[in-house]
């Protein structure tokens, strides 16, 4: 039997920002940009992308053309004055010009790490949130926000903690307001991947 993809990643949108320094690694410069891609429904997701200096270079683009980005998801804690706050990212593997229509693909393989949460949208749809664990290399895991729905997401809200899922989505962005402790609102945008399909996978 076919091993299922633990992690991947493809996106064909539009270079939303100028590529700013994230940080230096092993002797490679890393900076950061957002690419937004438009959904069917006309929203636009503006999703931050990581990509080596030398795939910047090397690639002939500029603000508002068409790129495509192939790569992983990844996660890492950032400590903010409120508190840890997880930050997400396509970590690219590849980038070239892109003649195609907009698209964003993601499909994982990973473990429920925290027990999923089911609910209803004011609207009345089924939704279940999960954070799921996906390993990596050298001893290291990504730890990803997820969102089911319908049939779906009552299947997932059944699972416990450690069931390993196989699933195929969207990387999405969501605006939202946060209170902070001093009684200021403030404006911020969350990500996390829209499952369109999940399986859980037996041992």
């Amino acid at each position: 039997m076919e091993e299922p993809i633990i992690n991947q990643v493809r996106l064909c949108g539009t270079l939303d920002s100028a590529p700013t320094f994230s940080h230096e690694n092993h002797g490679r410069r890393f900076y950061r940009f957002l690419l937004a891609v438009e959904r069917l429904s006309g929203t636009v997701d503006r999703l931050p992308v990581l990509a080596d200096w030398s795939l910047l270079d090397n690639t002939d683009a500029a603000w508002g053309e068409e790129v495509l980005v192939t790569g992983q998801l990844r996660s890492f804690n950032q400590m903010t004055e409120t508190g840890r706050r997880l930050i997400l990212s396509v970590y690219a593997a590849s980038l070239e010009l892109c003649y195609e229509a907009p698209d964003n693909r993601v499909e994982l393989t990973g473990a429920l790490c925290k027990d999923p949460i089911y609910r209803r949208t004011p609207l009345g749809r089924e939704i279940c949130d999960g954070m799921l664990a996906v390993n990596r290399p050298y001893h290291r895991t990504d730890y990803l926000p997820c969102i089911f729905w319908g049939r779906t997401a009552r299947e997932i809200a059944l699972c416990t903690v450690g069931a390993r899922l196989h699933l195929t989505g969207r990387f999405q962005s969501r605006p939202y307001t946060k209170l902070l402790p001093d009684g200021t609102a403030s404006e911020r945008t969350a990500y996390e991947v829209s499952a369109i399909s999940a399986a859980v996978l037996l041992e």
